[in-house]
C-alpha cells in the first residue's frame, strides 16, 4: 500500500477515529487505527466494540492496500510531523514507513484481516438534523446522565421520537434534563438508550455549523451517525428507560421568573465558599418581589437578593447549587422561569413550550441554623 495525504487532512481524520480506540482491551488488533486504501477511498476506521468510527481521507491513493497501525504510536507520530505532505507505504512485511520533508518513521504494522470492521447496518428509518442542532442538544443534556455503572441506563441518554418531535432525555437519580427538537418531517415512533459516551464522542466532532446535516438511522440494537465523511456506529443500551412522564407535573404553588445571567452569576459566587466535598446546599427564600439567596459553610457565607417576578406562595427551599449552575448555563434565554411546590417536592426550570425542561430535587437543610 501507498497513499500520499496532507499532514492537515491526516491530522483531522486521525483525531475522528481515536474517539472509538479503546484504552483497554484484551484484543491487541483493537489499539489500531485500520486504514483501508483497497477500493476508490481511504478510509479510516477504530472499533472498541460498542462504538465504531469510520471516515475518508482526503489523498491519492498510489498503490491500493490495507494495514493495520497503533493509534498511540501513529497519532503522535502524525502529530509531529511538519505541515506538509505525508507519504505512507507499507511493504509484504507490513512494516509500514511514514515520510515527511525530511523525516522517516519506520513502524511494524497488523494484517488488516483481523480488525473488527464495523457491523453493517440496514439505512431503512432515518431522520435529518442540522449538525448545530445534535450539538446543541447534547450539550444541553449530557451532564446530567451518571457518571458509575451502577444503573446501565443512567449512563446514557433516551432518544425518543414521536410523529415529528425528537426527545432527548438525561437523568442521574437527583435530576432530569429533556429536550425537545421538531423534525422537518414526521418518522417511525422510536425509543432507543444511545451510550453517553457516544453522545460525547459525536458532539466533539461535529461541525456545529446550521447548513451542515446528520443522517441518524436505528435498528433494534444500533444506531447510526452519518456527517461530512464520517459514519459513528454505537450499540444501544438495553432495557427498558425510566418514566419521565409520571414524574413531569404541570402543578405549582409558586412561580419565579429571573434574569438567568444575575441568577447564575450569584450561585457562582456563593460557591467560592464550598469546597467540592462539601454538600452544603445554596438556601433560596422567594418572597415577594425578591429572592434570597444564603450560604452557610466552614469558609465562610454569604448572603444576596436578587429582583423577581413572583406569583403564587412565599417558601423556603434548599438545592445542590452545582446542579442549577449545570442547568442554567445550557440555557439561552435571558430570563427563565421556575416553577416550585413545596420544599420537598423538585422544581421545574422550564419554557412556555417546553422545548426544555430541567428538574432538580430540592436538598433538605436545618432552617434553624438559618
Amino acid at each position: 500500500m501507498k497513499i500520499s495525504c496532507s499532514k492537515g487532512n491526516l491530522l483531522k481524520s486521525v483525531n475522528i477515529v481515536m474517539k472509538a480506540v479503546p484504552s483497554k482491551t484484551t484484543m491487541p488488533i483493537l489499539e489500531c487505527i485500520l486504514i483501508d486504501a483497497s477500493a476508490g477511498d481511504i478510509k479510516f476506521t477504530s472499533n472498541d466494540m460498542e462504538l465504531g468510527i469510520e471516515t475518508k481521507v482526503e489523498g491519492t491513493i498510489i498503490e491500493k492496500g490495507i494495514i493495520a497501525l497503533d493509534a498511540k504510536i501513529f497519532s503522535e507520530i502524525v502529530r509531529r510531523l511538519p505541515e506538509n505532505e505525508v507519504v505512507i507505504t507499507t511493504d509484504e512485511k507490513l512494516n509500514t514507513l511514514i515520510t515527511c520533508e525530511k523525516a522517516k518513521f519506520n513502524i511494524p504494522g497488523k494484517s488488516g484481516e483481523d480488525f473488527s470492521y464495523l457491523p453493517f447496518i440496514e439505512r431503512d428509518e432515518c431522520i435529518t438534523l442540522s449538525q448545530f442542532t445534535l450539538k446543541e442538544i447534547i450539550r444541553q443534556t449530557i451532564f446530567s446522565i451518571a457518571a458509575n455503572e451502577n444503573n446501565k441506563l443512567m449512563t446514557g441518554e433516551l432518544i425518543q421520537i414521536q410523529e415529528d418531535t425528537l426527545r432527548i432525555v438525561s437523568l442521574d437519580g437527583h435530576r432530569i434534563s429533556i429536550r425537545k427538537v421538531q423534525l422537518k418531517e414526521a418518522a417511525k415512533d422510536r425509543k432507543v438508550v444511545v451510550p453517553g459516551k457516544t453522545l460525547n464522542e459525536i458532539s466533539k466532532i461535529l461541525s456545529g455549523e446550521a447548513e451542515d446535516m446528520v443522517h441518524i438511522f436505528f435498528t433494534d440494537s444500533h444506531i447510526v451517525f452519518e456527517f461530512d465523511d464520517t459514519v459513528v456506529v454505537s450499540r444501544l443500551i438495553e432495557g427498558e428507560y425510566f418514566k419521565i412522564d409520571q414524574m413531569l407535573s404541570s402543578d405549582y404553588e409558586t412561580k419565579v421568573k429571573i434574569n438567568k445571567r444575575e441568577f447564575l452569576n450569584c450561585i457562582d459566587r456563593a460557591t467560592l465558599l464550598v469546597k467540592e466535598s462539601d454538600k452544603k446546599p445554596i438556601i433560596i427564600q422567594i418572597s415577594d418581589g425578591s429572592m434570597e439567596l444564603q450560604i452557610d459553610s466552614q469558609i465562610g457565607s454569604m448572603d444576596e437578593e436578587i429582583d423577581i417576578e413572583k406569583e403564587g406562595k412565599d417558601i423556603l427551599i434548599g438545592f445542590n447549587p452545582k446542579f442549577l449552575i449545570d442547568a442554567l448555563k445550557v440555557i439561552d434565554d435571558e430570563e427563565v422561569s421556575i416553577y416550585l411546590m413545596n420544599p420537598k417536592a423538585p422544581c421545574f426550570i422550564k419554557d412556555e413550550e417546553e422545548q426544555y425542561i430541567y428538574l432538580i430535587l430540592p436538598v433538605n437543610f436545618n432552617a434553624v441554623n438559618r
